[in-house]
C-alpha cells in the first residue's frame, strides 16, 4: 500500500500526469543532492518517490496552477 494515499494528493494536484511528474523530478533532486525537506526520522517511506508524495501531501511541495 503506498503511503500517503493518492487519492488525498490529488485534492493538491490537478492530474496525476502531473502528479508524475513532480515526484520523479523531486525524487531526483533527492537523490542527487541528499536534500530533505524533514529530517529523516519524520518520513515513512524509506524510499525517495515516497518521500517525495510525503512532501506533497504536507504542502512542503508548493504546486502553483496556472
Amino acid at each position: 500500500m503506498i503511503y500517503p494515499s493518492i487519492d488525498k494528493i490529488l485534492n493538491i494536484v490537478d492530474s496525476k500526469y502531473e502528479l508524475v511528474h513532480i515526484i520523479s523530478k523531486r525524487s531526483k533532486q533527492m537523490a542527487a543532492t541528499g536534500h530533505y525537506q524533514m529530517p529523516e526520522y519524520q518520513y515513512v517511506s524509506k524510499k525517495n518517490l515516497g518521500r517525495a508524495l510525503e512532501e506533497i501531501e504536507n504542502h512542503l511541495i508548493i504546486v502553483k496552477k496556472d
